[in-house]
């Protein structure tokens, strides 16, 4: 087991939660750091506050991922005089670098609001509004059998996930004919001379961003000096990726007892509704963060409720008026349940790297927010 570089971790991020599904207004990725350097301990949270990235360097870490970025648009200065150039300077200062996952977990499949909408107990769940769908390309290329397993070792890493199923492919066994003329290096036959070579037709799915990196990879690892592949473009759809997710419930609840129950399962300290305590919601849209942009879109898809954050008055009487009830949960009641997932995930994708790193969470969060209670002056 090693200890992986900070490239190394940004690329097992960029795979799983791809920074290229972020919204042209975010900013996602590495933000501050050096690529090259040795990680021995993350720590995850949140927010990149001041007092998370003290307690980052407090604890020895080399590296800390948020959700929320800590750079948001192009900066002309880093001095103390800002809160963003003081927190930049210390985390350079002490060695942390930063990397922030934002919009581009929220759209990503398994990110925060496929969690969100598995800790509430969402069945048949889809992204609310699309944002992108991705082109896709098959390629195909011939090799020599014996060295089937090494170029589709090489080119698996670039290949699209085909639903739930991962490193998929396909091969079939054929013979490939050629004649090297004179100025060829063949790696197998006679200059001259025309030769068969037992082949296998290798086939796999990619993205066609991805396109280019593997026909790199191709011409690296294949033992032809010309290696014959074929690319082809695909009607078919790739999965849509979107913002928000909806689906349904199990069966059929009460609105006053689910929103006592998502309250539970969110660890929120009060949880404001809209609508009649007493309605029946079953269908369910929602946002992590702040997502009342989207209120129209779970409107338009016929959702009994939506469950957000930052709601605003006007935005409730909006749904009063279109008969969609709403749960506002809060930003950070919505969000903070990232940091558990994204150690976890960063743990496991790491040690099946073979890369040894501590991972530990931020204690330092807590809800901005809090409410007081007039009936018995006790602030909660």
């Amino acid at each position: 087991m090693t200890n992986p570089k900070l490239s190394d971790i940004a690329g097992i991020i960029n795979k799983k939660y791809p920074f290229r599904l972020a919204e042209d207004w975010d900013n996602v990725g590495l933000q501050l750091g050096d690529t090259t350097k040795s990680v021995t301990r993350i720590m995850v949270a949140l927010d990149p506050l001041p007092q998370v990235i003290t307690s980052a360097l407090d604890h020895n870490c080399d590296l800390l991922v948020t959700h929320h970025p800590l750079i948001f648009s192009p900066l002309r200065q880093i001095t103390s005089s800002t809160s963003t150039g003081n927190s930049l300077l210390l985390a350079a200062q002490g060695g942390l670098a930063l990397l922030a996952m934002h919009t581009n977990y929220d759209i990503a499949t398994d990110g925060l609001n496929d969690l969100l909408a598995d800790r509430i107990g969402l069945q048949q769940t889809r992204p609310l509004k699309i944002t992108s769908r991705d082109e896709l390309i098959k390629l195909v290329v011939f090799v020599p059998e014996e060295q089937l397993a090494t170029v589709r070792s090489a080119l698996l890493p670039h290949a699209e996930s085909i639903g739930n199923y991962q490193d998929c492919s396909f091969s079939t066994r054929g013979e490939g004919t050629f004649l090297p003329l004179a100025g060829a290096e063949p790696a197998i036959g006679t200059i001259g001379k025309q030769e068969k070579v037992a082949e296998q037709r290798l086939e796999l799915l990619l993205r066609r961003d991805q396109l280019s990196r593997a026909i790199r990879t191709l011409l690296a690892v294949h033992p032809y000096e010309e290696p014959a592949f074929d690319c082809y473009p695909l009607l078919n759809e790739a999965a849509a990726k979107g913002l928000g997710r909806i689906g349904y419930l199990p069966e059929p609840v009460v609105l006053a007892d689910w929103a006592g129950s998502v309250a539970k399962q969110l660890d929120c300290e009060t949880l404001r509704f809209v609508g009649d305590t007493g309605r029946s919601i079953r269908k369910i849209a929602l946002c992590s963060g702040s997502g009342s942009s989207l209120l129209h879109d779970a409107i338009r898809a016929g959702a009994d409720l939506l469950l957000t954050g930052d709601l605003k008055y006007h935005e409730a009487r909006e749904a009063e008026a279109q008969g969609i009830a709403l749960l506002d949960a809060g930003h950070f009641g919505t969000e903070i349940l990232m940091v558990a997932a994204i150690q976890e995930f960063l743990g496991n994708a790491l040690a099946q790297a073979g890369h040894s790193v501590e991972i530990i969470r931020a204690e330092c969060e807590q809800n901005p927010f809090r409410t007081f209670i007039s009936r018995t002056a006790e602030v909660i």
